[in-house]
């Protein structure tokens, strides 16, 4: 396995002070992703504080960092998009960390945020007049090529895929 680094910053902290700077990485792995097979593996994972929403920006720049890396120089708002509703819901509903993981192939791009905690989300009908909630798995719902939860041992992983003509 072969580490390259993305130049990409990202700040950790702990009840709300900082107590560092990492570097997160895109790398090329040789393996299955969840029985998506990632014949390019190049793969971006990033940890995600709790409740530190910065991290909703941060991830949509990673993730365009990697696309270009992929070659796709077209669109890439929809999986932003869908990218930052995963990340939002994972960091608002759990009060907990979460683990972005996005894996690009040949056909495919795949993005999942695993987090902590057991309960499955929902898509829910945004009540009338609420402009801010309850639109994110409805958005991935109709938006993403494919998507799901899967079970963990403790926590759940919430994903979605794009096929590469998406792009």
């Amino acid at each position: 396995m072969t580490d390259l680094w993305a130049g990409v910053m990202v700040r950790y902290a702990q009840g709300g002070a900082a107590i560092g700077w990492g570097a997160a990485s895109v790398r090329r792995e040789d393996h299955q992703v969840d029985g998506v097979t990632s014949e390019s593996g190049l793969q971006l994972r990033r940890r995600l504080v709790r409740s530190d929403l910065r991290a909703v920006s941060e991830a949509r720049a990673a993730l365009r960092d990697l696309l270009r890396r992929w070659g796709r120089t077209g669109s890439s708002d929809v999986a932003e998009l869908l990218t930052s509703e995963l990340v939002t819901n994972a960091l608002v509903h759990t009060d907990r960390d979460a683990v972005l993981t996005a894996t690009v192939g040949p056909r495919r791009l795949r993005v999942e945020v695993r987090d902590f905690v057991g309960r499955r989300p929902r898509v829910r009908t945004p009540a009338a007049g609420d402009a801010t909630h309850g639109r994110g798995l409805m958005l991935v719902q109709s938006l993403a090529d494919a998507w799901g939860v899967r079970a963990h041992g403790v926590g759940k992983a919430v994903w979605f895929e794009l096929d590469a003509d998406s792009f």
